[in-house]
């Protein structure tokens, strides 16, 4: 009685296919496979070997041929392309092997797969947690297959597709993406490869929002990325999570926990957000661990970015506030590294004598004096509403030009009119918290949010604590 070799033979390259499954190729009595794998091994099959190739769909055909020569005394090589338990011959061998009561030995030989080729010219995007999932449903209904998505999209996995599209198949990876958008942001990385490790081979990168379907045939394969996934130097990583491990400097185990703490708010979100207003959104949820946040944080389109940009181009170079613990909250290793001061005017001397004599509040008086000396500034309030009240009128009478207003005060007494009065400048970026709810707290938090959002896409937050 012969065996049965079951070989994966790799995704296409003779560079891909193992030492193993060579030294079967030269030593099999015959090999049976799909006729388009032949040319990968033809120069190591000996002279007298019986090559049997037969199109496709004719994976029945194959198993039986393979064990009609097995029976023979045969040494028969039975290949797949990549491996050959992954979507391959050997669960059918081995389901034949029982349906036909056969004595054949049967030996499995792992290949690389299409997956792992692809990984590793996208660079390291399956470094935790993976799943595959296969679009066809030739055999496995369609219900089937969009659990499974909705599993691995929730579950956050890595997740690699195989068969996404075909000639009669257009509309399922349509429905993938559509399923992956409602549980990740649309900032995801993906990769996909054309014909892996073969001449024709394509290597694209984009994000889950971003990615067309019509890009992709049935010779390619997509790895999504999970949630800690991102993009650097045009490959995708997926932390393993070593740089979460506690080294001996106390600041990079902040550093982490607030990393980590981010990652889970942003596992929790209702739904998908745009980075800028993202990256606000979770370092309010993060100072308060308060998911209303989502409800009634507003920022202007582009706000964040577009005031870090300023910050970093050397435009801003002073952050203004209501009172002092909003100052204090400010990161000061970020306003170090860009050069940048944050004031507040209220302990000022000139302060309480301005405020008897134009009868106002400490706050506004403070308001008044910062604007005589930083017009231009980024204002931020946390506290006081009669200050931010202060700057709207200073701005409609021409007195204030703000590079922008983060308007989070707090309290029962024109807390929310005061953050009405702020919307009508619609030529200045604001960040909002609407509503009674704000704080110095959030304030300052909102402000680190900017001068950390080159930390935003590969969700990194805390590089200055």
């Amino acid at each position: 009685m012969g065996k049965i070799i079951v070989a994966g033979i790799g995704p296409g390259s003779q560079d891909d296919i193992t030492p193993a499954v060579l030294q079967a190729v030269r030593q099999a009595d015959a090999i049976v496979g799909y006729k388009y794998y032949f040319q990968f091994i033809e120069s190591y099959v000996k002279a007298d070997c019986e090559c049997i190739d037969t199109g496709m769909k004719k994976e029945r055909e194959r198993a039986e041929q393979a064990f009609e020569l097995a029976e023979q005394g045969k040494t028969v090589v039975v290949i797949s392309s990549g491996d050959a338990g992954l979507y391959g011959m050997a669960p059918l061998v081995f389901e034949m092997a029982q349906e036909r009561h056969s004595a054949v030995s049967i030996e499995t030989l792992p290949g690389i797969s299409a997956f792992q080729k692809a990984a590793s010219l996208l660079g390291a995007p399956i470094g935790h947690d993976t799943c595959i999932i296969s679009l066809s449903d030739l055999m496995t209904p369609w219900e089937v297959i969009e659990r499974r998505i909705k599993a691995a999209a929730t579950g956050d996995f890595v997740t690699a597709v195989y068969n996404p599209k075909s000639h009669g198949r257009y509309w399922q990876l349509y429905r993938l993406q559509e399923l992956f958008l409602k549980e990740r942001s649309s900032e995801t990385p993906i990769g996909y490869v054309r014909q892996a490790g073969r001449e024709e081979q394509e290597v694209k990168v984009t994000t889950l929002g971003a990615f067309n379907p019509e890009e992709v045939d049935m010779f390619t394969v997509i790895l999504i990325g999970n949630s800690q996934s991102y993009i650097a130097d045009g490959k995708i990583i997926t932390p393993r999570g070593y740089y979460r491990d506690a080294p001996a400097d106390s600041k990079n185990v902040g550093q982490g926990i607030m990393i980590e703490s981010f990652r889970t708010i942003a596992s929790e979100l209702k739904k998908d957000y745009p980075i800028d207003h993202k990256w606000a959104l979770l370092h309010a949820i993060h100072t308060t661990a308060d998911f209303d946040m989502e409800n009634i944080l507003y920022t202007d389109p582009g706000a964040v970015e577009t005031l870090y940009h300023q910050v970093a181009d050397g435009r801003v170079k002073t952050i203004v506030t209501d009172v002092t613990m909003v100052t204090s909250g400010i990161r000061k290793g970020a306003l170090a590294r860009l050069g940048i001061e944050a004031k507040c005017y209220l302990s000022d001397p000139r302060v309480v004598e301005m405020a008897n004599k134009e009868d106002i509040t400490r706050t506004q008086a403070g308001i008044r004096l910062a604007i005589e000396e930083h017009p231009d500034a980024l204002f931020a309030f946390g506290n006081a509403p009669t200050a931010l009240m202060e700057l709207c009128d200073l701005i409609r009478k021409g007195k204030a030009q703000p590079v922008g207003i983060i308007a989070a005060p707090v309290g029962f007494v024109h807390v929310c009119e005061s953050k009405h009065m702020v919307k009508p400048f619609r030529n200045i970026p604001k960040i909002i918290v609407e509503g009674r709810k704000g704080g110095s707290n959030l304030a300052a938090t909102l402000c680190n949010a900017i001068l950390t959002f080159d930390d935003a896409a590969q969700l990194k937050p805390g590089r200055d604590l």
